[in-house]
């Protein structure tokens, strides 16, 4: 598969302000030199706990926040090199469903604006077109023409994220940044928007970076993982490799806590001590080190960086 995004050395850091001056006391490192690829058609699953930074990769790698570091390579162009200008024409390529269907959506405008906005916007087609575009795309997402002319609060959790999706898709982007699309929906209809994105994927040749911290889902619709802490990626493996075979202690405490729909299966469950370090003072060396069972002495004075161990399996641990 040819690579569309290369991600090289991203920082994303925040300077922390105190006193009547606001000086500059430190920095929240959201995002501390992560690297990867985004292959043509394939879903890549990033997973991790809340605050590790994955929000905040999927952001920057759009450009919606700057980086403070680093490139993000889309089709051999630095997109972090480009001005808000220069950047317009791939804005059309590189699109974005948010988390929350209820905050993602204007409640001031009608289906029709919200759907037809990005083509306004970018200036493409006449009023008749875009008519036409919308309701084809409302049809594609499971939701009926007649939907058009109503508001957002007049839909559920489920059609509302379907509405963000449909807007997402009407520029025929190549790469879908989904951050968490189904987090705040009911189960029952996380499955419908799921396979309605594995749908539109086959459809439209579309190739997502996938958001999420639930992974019995990252498992359902990832060609790919890649494993979060404190802003690093520690493990990035295909999906069967990653799910049957995990490298990294962190990975390996996660997938204990995944429940396994057999009342007979007896599966160890790898409890972490503590909490989460801060991304404003993360720990000297690997940053899990301070809640990794199997730490050593070199665990806490230098840092892993990101290895393959085995054909197209890395993991950032000095035990494996």
């Amino acid at each position: 598969m040819n690579e569309l995004i290369e991600v090289k050395g991203l920082k994303s850091y925040y300077p922390i302000k105190r006193g009547v001056l606001q000086r500059t006391a430190g920095y929240v490192k959201a995002v501390d030199d992560v690297s990867f690829v985004l292959r043509e058609g394939e879903t890549l699953g990033l997973v991790g706990e809340s605050g590790c930074g994955k929000s905040t990769l999927g952001r920057t790698l759009l450009q919606l926040a700057k980086p403070t570091d680093g490139e993000v390579l889309y089709l051999g162009t630095d997109l972090t090199k480009l001005n808000q200008g220069r950047l317009k024409p791939y804005r059309r390529e590189l699109q974005m469903i948010f988390q929350d269907p209820y905050a993602s959506l204007n409640g001031r405008k009608t289906v029709r604006d919200i759907v037809k906005e990005p083509l306004l916007i970018h200036g493409l087609f006449t009023p008749q077109e875009r008519e036409e575009r919308m309701l084809m795309m409302l049809e594609k997402v499971g939701l009926r023409a007649a939907f058009a002319d109503r508001y957002p609060h007049e839909f559920s959790g489920g059609q509302r994220q379907r509405i963000g999706i449909a807007r997402a898709l009407m520029l025929r982007p190549k790469v879908i940044v989904a951050d968490e699309p189904v987090s705040a929906l009911d189960v029952s209809v996380q499955a419908q928007v799921l396979n309605l994105m594995q749908d539109l994927q086959e459809e439209l040749a579309l190739t997502y970076l996938f958001i999420a911290h639930d992974l019995s889902v990252v498992k359902h619709i990832s060609t790919r993982v890649g494993v979060m802490y404190l802003g690093r990626i520690v493990e990035l493996a295909d999906k069967a490799s990653l799910y049957a075979n995990p490298q990294h202690p962190y990975t390996k405490s996660l997938l204990s806590a995944v429940p396994v729909p057999n009342p007979k299966a007896k599966r160890e469950r790898i409890l972490l001590k503590g909490d989460i370090p801060s991304p404003a003072n993360p720990p000297v060396g690997c940053a899990f080190h301070t809640r990794c069972p199997v730490a050593v002495e070199i665990c806490s004075q230098r840092r892993p960086e990101l290895r393959e161990i085995a054909p197209g399996h890395s993991a950032a641990c000095h035990l494996i």
